[in-house]
């Protein structure tokens, strides 16, 4: 007979993982099924990491209410589960004297979706903050509350904290139908059928198809292509706080901004796609993004030298047609929880979506609180930022430490070895990545590739052949060089 859950979570991006977290504060048999080998592998990975503060949603939305609720719970979170947060604050930056009421309408949305201590600040104020910014700025929106976060460390977090709460996840494991009958879903995988008594749909781009699944009542979501280009730390810093341009009707616009780890990008771009795994740059987009960098006429003063781009990449928001997060049990599948069209701002608002969609399943499924839940989590410890009487001391102790795998962001040996061992640990390259920034940095795995993937070898106990870049059949080896014209 097959196990029964009581909820199974469709996706392991930032909201399920939130959801995750939520749920495992209660008595629950549960479980995290994510088509990826990892968690924020999808949508979640790839965004611009900033934590918004609530003023551009439409007042009265659900997305403005969960944004703000999202906001406040971050910082509690970041102490809790031990992820870097930094609250510098955000320029809207105004260019043209025409647009000057949609600045002053952007203070209105702030108001009325209670978005403390946001100011409209005059031109001389916000330059002398801000000193590369474009001399074109008229005026800025400052909103104190805004905030960077690294985007997957978040869902990492959470994830982690789940399954030491007793959540389990199940990794490429991917849904393609969900049957009801007999008063409980089936959920058909690559991996076989699974059985439970309730679905929170996590699905991002793909919420649609499973809510379409089992309801007569159609959503719809188109996936927004957004590509960015990523520039070197030695670029330096450009702006102290995050800033960004007002708003346009395909999203908050291109913005030109610091992360927190200190990478300067410029992006997203929007772009309505019909493909759901549109995962590619694209060279016209990019040539585009390349233009604005290099020009005085954005929102930096100087231009940013190409030469200084590390990276590309592409993320997909998942834009639902009433651009409005659907957040409820779906009227007509009883126990079939929605979290759909979760696009900008999804990162910040995740965990306000984790505790009210589990509110609702809690109510519905009259589940218990636990006793016994474990609120706090510690990250993978950063070997770099330890004084050099603690380094020693971490040496003598773990002498992996004292082995430095990626020069360019300084990750040793045992961070990897961290990253690899802990609750839904590392698998491969890429969440190694995620998990320690081996990798990230100028040479983009240029130096670190062979060394990381021995740990993985010896510490997954598997062939270096079997090692992946992000799971499935993405092996990086085929074989070894004297063995070529052996068979």
């Amino acid at each position: 007979m097959k196990k029964m859950y009581d909820l199974v979570i469709i996706g392991a991006g930032v909201t399920g993982c939130c959801i995750a977290r939520e749920i495992s504060k209660y008595e629950v048999n549960a479980c995290v099924i994510e088509k990826g080998d990892d968690v924020a592998s999808g949508t979640s990975k790839a965004n611009t990491g900033v934590i918004h503060t609530g003023l551009e949603a439409d007042p009265g939305s659900l997305m403005a209410k969960l944004c703000v609720e999202g906001n406040r719970l971050m910082w509690k979170l970041s102490e809790e589960l031990d992820f870097p947060v930094k609250k510098n604050g955000k320029f809207i930056v105004c260019t043209h004297e025409e647009d000057l009421p949609k600045l002053q309408e952007q203070l209105d949305h702030a108001e009325k979706n209670g978005v403390p201590g946001c100011r409209i600040v005059p031109r001389d104020e916000v330059l002398r903050l801000e000193p590369n910014l474009t001399e074109r700025t008229v005026a800025a929106l400052y909103a104190p509350t805004g905030g960077v976060i690294c985007p997957f460390n978040l869902a990492i977090a959470m994830g982690e904290n789940a399954n030491v709460n007793g959540v389990a996840f199940k990794f490429e494991t991917e849904a393609y139908d969900i049957i009801k009958a007999d008063g409980f879903y089936t959920i058909k995988t690559n991996r076989g059928d699974i059985q439970t008594k309730a679905i929170a749909n996590a699905a991002g781009v793909y919420a649609d198809k499973f809510h379409n699944m089992v309801s007569e009542k159609k959503i719809h979501i188109t996936p927004r292509k957004g590509e960015y280009i990523f520039f070197d730390k030695s670029l330096g810093t450009i702006f102290n706080a995050t800033v960004v341009p007002l708003p346009g009707k395909m999203g908050k616009g291109i913005a030109a901004s610091q992360t927190i780890h200190g990478n300067f990008f410029v992006g997203p771009t929007a772009t309505d796609v019909d493909d759901k795994e549109s995962f590619q740059t694209t060279q016209e987009v990019l040539d585009s993004l390349k233009e604005i960098a290099a020009s005085p006429d954005f929102l930096h003063k100087n231009p940013l030298p190409l030469n200084k781009i590390i990276t590309s990449f592409v993320g997909l928001r998942a834009h639902e047609d009433h651009h409005e997060f659907i957040v409820e049990e779906v009227a007509d599948a009883e126990n079939f929880f929605d979290a759909a069209g979760i696009e900008s701002p999804g990162l910040t608002s995740s965990p306000a979506i984790g505790v009210m969609l589990s509110g609702i399943i809690t109510e519905k499924m009259q589940l218990k609180k636990k006793t016994n839940f474990i609120a706090r989590r510690k990250g993978v410890l950063k070997f770099d930022s330890l004084s050099d009487e603690e380094k020693m001391a971490l040496i003598k102790e773990k002498p992996e430490y004292g082995n430095i795998v990626c020069r360019c962001e300084m990750v040793t040996e045992g961070e990897i070895m961290d990253a690899i061992n802990r609750p839904i640990g590392a698998k491969s390259m890429d969440s190694v990545k995620r998990r320690t920034r081996a990798g990230m940095g100028r040479c983009q795995a240029g130096f670190c590739t062979p060394r990381t993937m021995e740990i993985l070898s010896r510490e997954l106990g598997i062939k270096m052949t079997d090692i992946t870049k992000k799971g499935g059949a993405s092996q990086l080896l085929t074989g070894c060089d004297k063995e070529i014209g052996q068979e």
